[in-house]
């Protein structure tokens, strides 16, 4: 007896779904395509916002730059929900291991007192500022256009307070868990000289109206050059000074920024390349506030590590500008 197995393909009538369809065609759409484009509401609102009745709740004029498709703009890591959240717990892993390895040995409290002094005054006070991040970029997200460019904003503000959480618990590790080093901090926040210019630029930034601009400061200026001088270039002179431990408490820091910096290049590269007067926008917009920022972090490079370093993180930037195609002529 013998059995004879047929089979038969059944075609889809469609390959995806309507809104892929229109955009790429009729053939299988990628999962970011799917959970990322022409997701955005653009019609049928009930009403309009109180506190802002000349724009509709989903309204690209929110800011002054113009694109024919602000669909253009696309996340180079390919970020939707689901992926974002298992590279975040792959690196949350990573992270959890080096703390608790640090804790179980209570490394930081074995430093001499003029580090962990340094760690209060220099590293534990930027919590404040990611909090201020935080804020920034979900109001960034309530304000944008274009579901690529929203879901990476909001995903930003989530890291930025996770990095916060992760300060704080610096700051527990320092002082055994008593709160004493995150009450010295808030009080270097709020009355220390060196940071009050970057504590005013942080409320500055919080009435910043236009979102693309609130984006250029907070995401690509501001942390294009804080972040290079109080995690890498601090790093190294804690290094230098035999508080190499540090390190590995920071490591998720310096991973997630040249992570994230792929798709606010990407972003900025995207929209400054669609017309002139959109590139003539961000590079004035970019050199106020390079500025400010610069200006603000002067008084803690003197204080960590050195003008040299604040020099060389200036350079660095300038060239990270120069491949946007910024500042070219």
């Amino acid at each position: 007896m013998s059995i004879e197995i047929k089979t038969n393909t059944a075609e889809p009538i469609r390959q995806t779904f309507s809104h892929t369809r229109r955009r790429f065609g009729d053939k299988p759409a990628t999962r970011y395509q799917e959970a990322s484009y022409d997701i955005e509401a653009k019609i049928n609102f009930h009403y309009r916002p109180q506190w802002q009745p000349d724009k509709a709740l989903n309204d690209p004029t929110r800011t002054c730059l113009q694109m024919r498709d602000w669909y253009a703009v696309s996340d180079p890591r390919q970020y939707y929900y689901g992926t974002y959240v298992q590279a975040r717990a792959r690196m949350q892993e990573t992270a959890e291991h080096d703390y608790a390895f640090c804790e179980k040995r209570d490394l930081l409290t074995r430093l001499p007192e003029a580090q962990r002094q340094r760690l209060v005054e220099l590293l534990v006070p930027l919590r404040h500022a990611e909090l201020a991040a935080n804020m920034s970029n979900s109001g960034i997200s309530a304000d944008c256009w274009a579901t690529t460019i929203t879901q990476a904003h909001i995903y930003h503000a989530m890291d930025r307070l996770g990095i916060a959480q992760y300060l704080s618990r610096i700051g527990l590790m320092l002082d055994g868990s008593t709160g004493t080093a995150l009450d010295a901090a808030k009080r270097q926040w709020l009355d220390a000289a060196e940071w009050q210019p970057l504590r005013r630029l942080v409320e500055d930034s919080l009435v910043v109206k236009d979102w693309f601009e609130l984006s250029l400061l907070q995401n690509l200026v501001l942390d294009g050059l804080l972040y290079p001088l109080l995690y890498q270039k601090f790093d190294e002179t804690l290094s230098a000074e035999g508080a190499g431990d540090v390190g590995m408490l920071t490591e998720f820091m310096r991973t997630w920024f040249a992570e994230s910096s792929r798709w606010v290049d990407a972003m900025v590269k995207t929209v400054a390349a669609e017309s002139p007067e959109n590139r003539a926008q961000i590079e004035a917009w970019i050199e106020h506030w390079r500025g400010r920022v610069v200006e603000a972090l002067a008084p803690l490079a003197e204080k960590g590590p050195g003008q040299d370093a604040l020099t060389a993180v200036q350079q660095e930037f300038a060239t990270r500008l120069a491949k946007l195609g910024l500042f070219n002529q």
